[in-house]
């Protein structure tokens, strides 16, 4: 059976990519999580991983949806050979893995990823760094303030109402909701 696996960094990503085209390559069913690659658990992958069985095939998009290190790939590419699983990848170029020329590409492209990804994570610091020489301040901006709706919130929250009942009434996040009782002089 052929097997596909998708994986994207941040909730706020989009998987249809990655599955659109697992499923154009016949994959027959689909995993897929939305978590970091350098999360060490990936319940999906694992799942997966002990639903797979000799002759099974593994797709992926590309490489770095399976793993964000050479290491990482490479004993995961180890464990398949073990276990008679063959594996794909989209992006890459498609590998037989049973071969052994199919296995030493496969070595070298999980090698150029993980240099790609060592790069890139240079390169976001180097302009942080940059950008904070010149006075710039990373992270999410502040949101807007609304101070009816703080002081509904501080009353609401003296009067000791569920956390989940004042930000529905007031239809406002969690995080907003605390950020204006901080604002407000309240200690939990």
């Amino acid at each position: 059976m052929i097997f596909g696996y998708a994986r994207v960094s941040t909730k706020d990503q989009n998987l249809d990519l990655q599955i659109d085209a697992l499923k154009k390559a016949g994959c027959k069913e689909i995993y897929s999580e939305k978590l970091s690659g350098r999360s060490k658990k990936k319940p999906k992958l694992e799942e997966l991983l002990g639903q797979l069985r000799e002759g099974d095939i593994l797709m992926v998009y590309s490489l770095d949806r399976l793993g964000r290190t050479s290491k990482e790939l490479i004993n995961l590419l180890s464990e398949f050979k073990e276990r008679s699983i063959q594996f794909k990848s989209l992006q890459e170029g498609v590998f037989d893995t049973t071969s052994a020329m199919g296995e030493a590409v496969f070595q070298i492209i999980a090698i150029l990823k993980a240099m790609e990804v060592q790069v890139l994570s240079e390169r976001t610091k180097d302009g942080l760094t940059a950008a904070r020489a010149r006075g710039k301040k990373g992270g999410r901006p502040k949101g807007s303030y609304n101070k009816s709706k703080a002081a509904a919130a501080v009353t609401l929250y003296q009067r000791e109402l569920p956390i989940s009942e004042i930000t529905e009434t007031l239809q406002i996040s969690r995080s907003t909701l605390y950020e204006y009782l901080r604002r407000e002089g309240v200690k939990d």
